[in-house]
């Protein structure tokens, strides 16, 4: 008997409001961070995975973006894209791919980056993993409750105490996926939602009342990807965790760099100081800037400016400014 492929699942359709003005042009999962776009990373994440898969992307504003990204950097990943036009939440946008959810899946939340061993996924025996990471306060967050026994009874949004700080990622592994479009059935037939969306939070607590056997497993990295002040900070890590190509960027004549810091080998750089932790995107060019904590996007120019804890939008112009910028593609600032 052949096996379906596992079906990672990557819901896309936000239109990623919090990081205006720069997913006005492009959807936030092709934002760069760090060298590469946020998809990038989060296909990179799933490098550990045992076995082969077929992705399927849940798109909406700007979807044929991701289509054009993934066709031309990914050309022999098998793909499918799904247009989630009615944002009515999570549950909603898993139920539109139904037809090509048969065997396993894997559904990834976008808006976070985590690290962690996936090959605990050839065990046979396991049927259902959620993700968590360890958090100072898990209210901010949705918790996974445990019996005595360790298997998850509940998931809880944004839970009253602090009495279980493992909050759960947006990672989650079913080894059945119709047993999910059941239960996400049977939510929406109940009208099980919050403020106009079906999170898959409950669909998953109607899994769990009938008794799917679910196991957390604790990343060892969670990035967020959902604001401008987020981005920054994951840029920060990333470029201390693999990143950094200062060495190769520093025999440039010119430039004085303070790592890490990521340049790309098509950016110029000229009398300009960088780092730390800034990362410029292909085709930047940098003049007579000095430039820290930031984020350069493909072809992004600055001349004459100091820039700090900014974010600059794809081939934005930037001009005799100084302070902290949050400039959307193809934006001019200048005196």
């Amino acid at each position: 008997m052949t096996h379906s492929p596992l079906k990672v699942v990557i819901p896309m359709a936000g239109l990623g409001t919090r990081l205006r003005p720069h997913t006005w042009s492009k959807p936030k999962q092709l934002i760069s961070v760090a060298g590469k776009t946020v998809l990038d990373h989060v296909l990179g994440s799933l490098d550990s995975l045992p076995c082969q898969f077929e992705l399927i992307c849940i798109v909406g504003y700007l979807g044929e973006q991701i289509e054009e990204h993934i066709q031309e950097h990914y050309p022999n990943l098998r793909s499918h894209y799904i247009v989630q036009e009615d944002p009515r939440g999570q549950s909603h946008a898993i139920k539109l791919a139904e037809e090509l959810l048969d065997g396993s899946l894997l559904i990834v939340f976008a808006d976070t980056l985590i690290y962690s061993d996936l090959s605990l996924l050839k065990e046979p025996a396991t049927e259902s993993v959620a993700w968590v990471k360890a958090v100072p306060d898990p209210r901010r967050f949705g918790v996974a409750i445990h019996n005595k026994d360790g298997w998850v009874t509940r998931l809880i949004e944004k839970p009253q105490d602090m009495n279980n700080n493992l909050a759960v990622v947006g990672f989650y592994y079913f080894k059945e996926g119709k047993q999910l479009l059941s239960a996400i059935d049977e939510q929406i037939a109940r009208n099980i939602q919050l403020r106009g969306e079906f999170y898959l939070a409950d669909a998953i607590n109607i899994m769990l009342e009938q008794g799917l056997k679910m196991k957390t497993k604790e990343v060892e990295v969670w990035l967020d990807a959902g604001t401008s002040e987020a981005l920054l900070d994951t840029n920060r890590y990333l470029l201390d965790h693999g990143q950094d190509n200062t060495s190769e960027a520093a025999k440039r004549p010119g430039v004085v760099l303070f790592p890490p810091v990521f340049v790309h080998p098509t950016a110029q750089v000229h009398q300009s100081i960088l780092g730390p932790y800034v990362s410029l995107g292909a085709g930047c060019i940098v003049e007579s800037s000095i430039i820290r904590n930031s984020i350069l996007e493909d072809e992004a120019q600055t001349s004459g400016v100091i820039l700090e804890s900014s974010l600059v939008g794809r081939r934005a112009l930037l001009q005799r400014r100084a302070g902290v910028i949050n400039a959307g593609d193809n934006t001019e600032i200048t005196l």
